[in-house]
């Protein structure tokens, strides 16, 4: 416990130190970036920005104050919005989580069909299915999702174009999310089921007169649910990333709105707090995982009780 505790600061201090590194190097005065381009501030005007924000300081005292606010839970505020990034972050969160987690649910229940329908099944079959799920995962995002609208809310008129007052709204946005994962976790699961069907247990139900999709739903699946667990995990970060462009093109205020603005203006403390947040959200993922690993594999509880 002590480890994972330790591992999970780890990963948050260094998240937050390379963001704090990425955006210290970026080329410009902050000071240009608060005030704007177009700004006929006086030098004594900004020199009084500069030191009100900090950045008279030296990079290595700035750096160890903005640990020091990350310890005590602040995470500053926001230079163009004037409120605090815990705040903002709090406000655009729900949207978000609402669009990951409908997202990662369609993603892993497609991949699940997909997977158990074609485990095993002639090269012709399984080619043509990887080839489609290659060619969805590679699809832009953005693409798809100007795709779903054109469709099914101009044309068709069955879901709102943009906005996020209700499920209807959550659909085009969940399934273009879910879309360019779906072919990555079905293509691990069905090579995890066919490796479990040569397995001799797989061998000695199907000689007990189970049929396939039995012994894939009751004894396969669960040996090859592990690497993907594992996978999924990592894929959150990935979904978090990609809200982005999908928030952008279906108008829902959610966090990648929030980042696109941050990124727009140069709002370093609300670029800093999405990150850190993005490296709590991957702890804890992570933590997830584990447990589920203990709970499906029992090889797993062996060697941790051994540790």
């Amino acid at each position: 416990m002590g480890k994972r505790l330790l591992a999970a600061v780890a990963v948050v201090w260094g998240a937050a130190t390379l963001g704090f590194l990425a955006l210290q190097s970026l080329p410009g005065d902050p000071v240009d970036w608060l005030l704007g381009p177009n700004t006929m501030a006086t030098p004594a005007l900004r020199e009084q920005v500069r030191a009100d924000f900090g950045f008279d300081r030296p990079v290595p005292v700035q750096y160890l104050g903005y640990l020091n606010d990350l310890a005590h839970g602040r995470l500053g505020e926001s230079y163009q919005l004037q409120q605090p990034v815990g705040e903002l972050i709090g406000s655009r969160l729900w949207p978000t989580a609402e669009l990951a987690a409908a997202g990662l649910l369609l993603a892993l229940l497609a991949a699940s069909l997909a997977a158990v329908a074609t485990a095993g099944r002639s090269r012709t079959v399984r080619g043509a299915v990887s080839t489609a799920e290659l060619v969805i995962t590679a699809a832009p995002q953005f693409w798809v999702g100007i795709v779903l609208l054109s469709v099914f809310s101009f044309q068709l008129r069955i879901f709102p174009v943009a906005g996020a007052r209700d499920l209807s709204a959550l659909v085009l946005p969940a399934i273009t999310l879910a879309l360019s994962v779906t072919g990555i976790l079905s293509q691990v699961l069905r090579e995890g089921l066919e490796t479990a069907l040569a397995e001799p247990f797989a061998v000695t139900a199907r000689a007990r007169g189970l049929s396939r999709t039995a012994v894939l739903l009751r004894h396969a699946y669960r040996h090859a649910a592990v690497p993907l667990m594992t996978l999924t995990g990592w894929l959150v970060g990935s979904l978090l990333g990609g809200v982005v462009p999908v928030e952008t093109v279906f108008g829902r205020p959610g966090i990648g709105a929030l980042v696109l603005q941050a990124v727009t203006t140069r709002d370093l403390p609300v670029i800093m707090g999405v990150i850190v947040l993005s490296s709590g959200v991957f702890v804890v993922t992570s933590a997830l995982v584990d447990l589920l690993h203990l709970a499906v594999d029992p090889r797993v509880r062996v060697k941790e009780a051994a540790a």
